[in-house]
């Protein structure tokens, strides 16, 4: 079995933050599969056949500086491998709608993360790290930052970043870390999207930051569809 964890905090307050891109993710593949919900382990779990594997998609209710706890305890429960585990969490060091497969790095201030490492007793399993950016106002906190909710602007590209990311789901559990990996990590999926809708140049977004894009975005005019 699988362990796809989706990282974020319970309750409306926080639904549609930045910290809560995990849930969006886990919550996808709950509607594309309709799948049915059970309480267990302090956590909400789905389970599912993708790929011809079985699969438990996870959301931790603990809020996010307890993730350790639910991820923990289903391992140990289920008797799942740490090879068939994978975390998906925002990550505010990558530029937004980046996407990076990690394995065995540090958690880079994460709070989910400092708790799944602490649990587990190591550091050494995937991580699907969906890029948040860092703050882009002078002043803000990162911690204000991920616990905000997309603005309007940001919102009309997440539906194809989720989708992006729950094709990574799908080759990680079909092909392993490694295929992930080297299909996930060698290109930005939004690229051909935003191309083609004209609401960017063909800049590269993994190597500029979030306030040119922004600033790409107001200059370059609509197209109406």
């Amino acid at each position: 079995m699988y362990l796809i964890v989706g990282l974020g905090n319970p309750g409306q307050k926080y639904l549609f933050t930045r910290h809560n891109v995990g849930f969006f993710v886990v919550d996808k593949f709950v509607q594309a599969l309709s799948l049915p919900e059970k309480s267990e382990h302090k956590a909400l779990t789905y389970k599912a056949k993708l790929k011809d594997q079985d699969v438990l998609f996870v959301k931790p209710q603990t809020y996010m500086n307890l993730s350790g706890e639910s991820v923990q305890s289903l391992m140990a429960f289920y008797k799942i491998p740490l090879e068939n585990l994978l975390v998906i969490h925002d990550d505010i060091d990558q530029t937004f709608l980046s996407l990076k497969l990690q394995k065995n790095s540090s958690s880079g201030g994460q709070n989910g993360i400092n708790s799944i490492h602490e649990k587990l007793g190591t550091q050494d399993y995937a991580r699907l790290k969906m890029g948040v950016g860092r703050p882009i106002f002078p002043g803000q906190s990162a911690a204000d930052h991920v616990l905000q909710n997309f603005n309007g602007l940001e919102e009309s590209f997440i539906p194809s970043w989720i989708e992006a990311t729950c094709k990574a789901v799908e080759i990680f559990i079909e092909k392993g870390f490694h295929k992930a990996a080297s299909v996930v990590n060698t290109k930005v999926p939004h690229m051909k999207e935003l191309t083609e809708r004209q609401l960017v140049d063909p800049i590269d977004l993994s190597k500029n930051s979030y306030p040119k894009l922004v600033e790409s975005l107001k200059t370059k005019p609509k197209r109406i569809e």
